[in-house]
């Protein structure tokens, strides 16, 4: 069997983990894959890219069942987004009032909401919880111990009571990551990446450029959640260092899409014309998003949002998780609403031609897939 190659770039989404985490996340998942479909697929240790560690990392895949090899780069931004994680509560608070007052002045919260009704709320319910959630813990306990104790002894009991649960439940429902997410991506919006990110964005580009002229049969740029976002900016740059187009065995992967994001911030002029440019030039994008994903934007080309026409080949898909999961497998409701929005990288309890060890090491090329995707009923 002839050799199929390919090479992936990934680029992640908000998250301080990095490399190491999601390393082990495509191992676990290529192990699934290979117990549903009997294909031997193997995932090399990490090293760092041509670029040096601090651009990239990179592991091979071998699907030695289906004759593919794969070369994965990792593009990394965890220490930039490490430098800016706010891990104080008081800080955090504090911090996310400033950037929600922003996005309130900023936001067009009503072609947001026509877009999409989900992500209006999971933008708003973080800051609403994270003030109702430990006044009420307090409250109540407060008002039910002073029917036999001093006012006093009863308000201290429900503000200790409301310092001990309060965080945990919080966070079981996401609430202080999407105040991070929302306090980043304001002040990205109303200041733009900034020196070191802009430089590391550059960095990747130039690493995709090169690469496009290897011998591969398909290359993948994989974005997923605010990395869509970056994505963006990223490509242009791309396409800008190839002198204006891309060739035909280029793909662009959008999974759990975030982009209005930003592209509805009324300031953020900078990314407005990062979309209006790609607006305009041909390439293929395949955007993957959940409709019961509410931190992501089903359905919503990004392109549309700045411009009346595009020139890209764009597929807009669900991955129908429901189809591929056992139901006490599946992340539905609020208290999985952080896992659901990582299912875009897992492999189900059955096999689909859109999950994410399918779709980099398969056999069939993306456009296969999404035409496979298609068939099922």
């Amino acid at each position: 069997m002839e050799k199929f190659k390919r090479k992936v770039f990934y680029l992640g989404g908000f998250d301080p983990r990095g490399v190491r985490f999601y390393h082990q996340l495509y191992r676990e998942q290529a192990v699934r894959y290979a117990a549903l479909t009997g294909e031997a697929v193997t995932v090399s240790g990490r090293q760092a890219g041509d670029a040096g560690a601090a651009v990239s990392a990179r592991w091979s895949v071998e699907n030695a069942t289906a004759g593919v090899e794969i070369d994965y780069e990792y593009l990394r931004w965890e220490d930039v987004i490490g430098k800016v994680w706010i891990r104080n509560p008081l800080a955090l608070a504090l911090k996310s009032a400033r950037a929600y007052a922003g996005h309130a002045r900023h936001m067009d919260f009503a072609r947001m909401r026509r877009l999409r009704q989900g992500p209006v709320i999971t933008i708003l319910y973080p800051p609403i919880l994270a003030v109702l959630i430990p006044l009420m813990l307090a409250l109540v306990p407060a008002l039910i111990l002073a029917l036999a104790l001093p006012w006093w002894a009863a308000a201290i009991i429900g503000i200790a009571l409301s310092a001990l649960l309060s965080g945990r439940i919080l966070a079981k429902l996401v609430v202080p990551w999407l105040l991070r997410f929302m306090t980043y991506h304001g002040a990205l919006a109303a200041q733009g990446p900034g020196a070191a990110l802009d430089g590391r964005i550059d960095a990747f580009a130039q690493r995709i450029a090169a690469a496009l002229d290897g011998d591969w049969d398909e290359v993948q740029l994989v974005t997923h959640s605010a990395g869509t976002i970056l994505g963006m900016r990223l490509l242009r740059r791309v396409i800008a260092l190839r002198g204006g187009t891309l060739p035909d065995r280029f793909v662009m992967l959008g999974l759990g899409q975030v982009v209005p994001v930003i592209a509805l911030r009324r300031d953020a002029r900078w990314y407005h014309e990062d979309l209006k440019a790609l607006a305009d030039a041909p390439f293929r994008y395949v955007d993957i998003s959940s409709p019961p994903d509410g931190a992501a934007y089903f359905d919503v080309n990004p392109f549309r949002l700045v411009a009346p026409a595009y020139a890209a080949r764009v597929d807009m898909l669900s991955p129908r998780f429901h189809l591929f999961y056992e139901p006490h497998n599946y992340h539905g409701g609020w208290s999985n609403k952080y896992e659901a929005h990582f299912d875009y990288l897992r492999v189900g309890d059955r096999l689909s031609p859109l999950d994410f060890i399918s779709l980099t090491a398969g056999r069939r090329t993306v456009d296969e897939a999404v035409e496979a995707f298609r068939t099922i009923a």
